[in-house]
């Protein structure tokens, strides 16, 4: 009914919709005029034949002769009836047959499906609409970035210029509008003062125009833009841009940081308020063979192991948990206790092995950056010569990553960690096989740019997967809420929540948070206190209280669904 009712306000808001409903209606006006005066005039007809007939039997002869339908049972014998016949007849041909269907096409059936098409796509947002975000394109990230936002019960609205497709996108269950980016009057029919956030998703010289072209309608929206080229970066901030994200910059960066190294060092992959998140790997430690409870790492060292690694497989630690080999703790604590582990720990498992970079792109010359920052050597290839010469540094290899040679010159015989960049998920998969098979204890990490083959590449042999997609929506979705979060790997997070009164006033063992849903709490932070990392059962949790949760993307939902106001 509500959808009814919008397609309605679209269809008579119009004005010329308006004027073709009175034209229709005059037609049939005159259709019925015609039809009472054929009526009457049967009855004179009918007299001169000698026949006497009711008033309801003149209506039903027209309406059959009209619609051609001659049932037959009524016929007129002289030339006179038959002449009035043919009259009717044609004219019925003429007005029923003919004019009529056009009529109702032309000023009825096409303006109602125009609504019908305004009502799915429309051109303006109700006046009430607050706190949405407006998102200018539907790309790999802003998709994720809506079931994000779906799932924490944000509303949004997607911009779409050509109607077919907002259409088809309305089709597919996106909120969309069909209105253009680019135009200054879209952002008063956004109401975009009242928006929390304006995400800016598509070229570089487009996004420039909606950043500039919304900054003049609002001076208080916060613009979050994407760019492809560094050189961008500077003009989306002067066009009025508050966050310029460069998404392969960030997937790069995310990519090295996953990079163990050549030593059982802690590898800092985020950090959220004075919680920092490290990863370690045990190869050649005393701490393998052991129980997490035999190890005592948290007693002598002060760190917590909130989650391990095995083989691409995340395992929730437990006191019996044991430490293998190639096991990789994650590890949770200030940045003090992080380095007394290292001051022990880092002796261990050390290699001079460059990483092994497949792919010169953007994200795979953001990951050498990386590397260079935290000094640590690499080989990166790719068989794109101008690659190449542009960074010849020594350490940019010319030639095709599924070629032997190639791998060997880079040193993949010798190497701890291999990142594998490219844009195709399917060479990814490729060189995922194709490396693991080559040495079956190398340190796989790959770039998937498409959800859906993320577990291929975890079959494949990959010991972590990081999707373009996730890693984009994540870091504007942290922007959105002023949050942090932080992506282990593809499907899996460490996030953080404001207690509310659904979970105030009972105990972490009371809340079933990790029954319901997956996540497990590994920290809770209180404004008169020091951070709690590895907080006991029994801790109640109060108003304001911050908790920080290691979760699936799927334990996530399960969590705003289930705690979320």
């Amino acid at each position: 009914m509500k959808f009814l009712g919008s397609q309605l306000s679209y269809f008579f808001a119009n004005r010329r919709t308006k004027t073709n409903v009175k034209k229709l209606l005059k037609f049939v006006g005159v259709l019925f005029l015609m039809y009472v005066a054929y009526s009457i005039t049967f009855h004179y007809v009918a007299m001169y034949e000698g026949q006497d007939h009711t008033w309801l039997t003149g209506f039903y002869w027209v309406i059959v002769t009209m619609s051609t339908l001659g049932f037959g049972d009524i016929v007129f014998t002289t030339d006179v009836g038959r002449a009035f016949s043919m009259l009717v007849l044609f004219s019925g041909v003429l007005f029923l047959l003919v004019m009529l269907p056009f009529t109702f096409i032309e000023f009825f059936y096409a303006p109602w499906m125009k609504a019908q098409n305004q009502a799915r796509a429309p051109k303006r947002l109700e006046e009430e609409t607050f706190g949405h975000v407006v998102i200018t394109n539907l790309n790999a990230v802003t998709e994720a970035l809506i079931a994000k936002l779906k799932s924490y019960k944000i509303d949004y609205v997607l911009l779409e210029p050509d109607l077919q497709k907002a259409l088809d996108l309305s089709d597919l269950d996106y909120k969309v509008v069909n209105l253009d980016p680019t135009d200054y009057d879209t952002y008063n029919r956004l109401f975009i003062k009242n928006a929390s956030m304006l995400v800016a998703a598509d070229s570089d010289t487009i996004n420039t125009n909606v950043t500039f072209t919304a900054r003049e309608f609002s001076d208080n929206i916060n613009i979050v833009a994407t760019a492809n080229s560094e050189d961008s970066v500077d003009v989306l901030k002067l066009a009025g841009a508050n966050n310029v994200l460069q998404m392969g910059d960030i997937l790069g960066r995310a990519l090295a940081r996953r990079t163990l190294g050549g030593n059982a060092r802690v590898h800092v992959i985020g950090h959220i308020d004075n919680l920092v998140i490290g990863e370690v790997t045990v190869k050649e430690t005393p701490l393998i063979g052991k129980t997490l409870k035999e190890s005592k790492l948290r007693e002598s060292l002060g760190v917590n192991v909130v989650g391990i690694w095995e083989r691409g497989k995340f395992i929730h630690p437990e006191p019996d948990t044991m430490i293998k080999s190639k096991s990789v703790l994650v590890l949770a604590g200030t940045v003090e206790h992080l380095r007394k582990y290292d001051e022990v720990m880092s002796i261990y498992n050390v290699s001079d092995a460059p990483v092994v970079i497949i792919g010169a792109g953007r994200v795979g010359r953001a990951a050498a950056r990386s590397m260079d920052d935290r000094q640590i050597d690499y080989r990166i290839i790719d068989k794109n010569p101008d690659r190449i010469q542009t960074h010849d540094n020594g350490k940019y290899i010319l030639g095709d990553a599924a070629d032997l040679s190639v791998l060997k010159k880079a040193g993949l015989e010798n190497a701890h960690s291999v990142l594998i960049t490219t844009h195709d998920d399917d060479v990814n998969i490729y060189l995922t096989i194709y490396c693991r098979q080559l040495k079956p204890d190398l340190e796989i990490i790959s770039r998937a740019t498409y959800e859906r083959n993320v577990n291929t590449m975890h079959r494949a042999g990959a010991d972590f997967v990081m999707s373009y997609a996730s890693m984009g929506a994540g870091s504007i979705f942290n922007i959105l809420e002023d949050k942090d979060v932080i992506m282990l790997a593809e499907g899996l997070n460490i996030f953080n929540y404001q207690v509310d009164s659904k979970l105030s006033g009972i105990s972490l063992l009371e809340s079933n948070i990790r029954q319901k849903t997956g996540c497990t709490v590994i920290a809770v932070n209180c404004k008169n206190e020091e951070m709690l990392v590895n907080p006991p059962p029994e801790r109640v949790l109060e108003k304001d209280d911050e908790i920080v949760l290691i979760g699936s993307s799927e334990g996530e939902k399960r969590f705003t669904n289930n705690f979320l106001d």
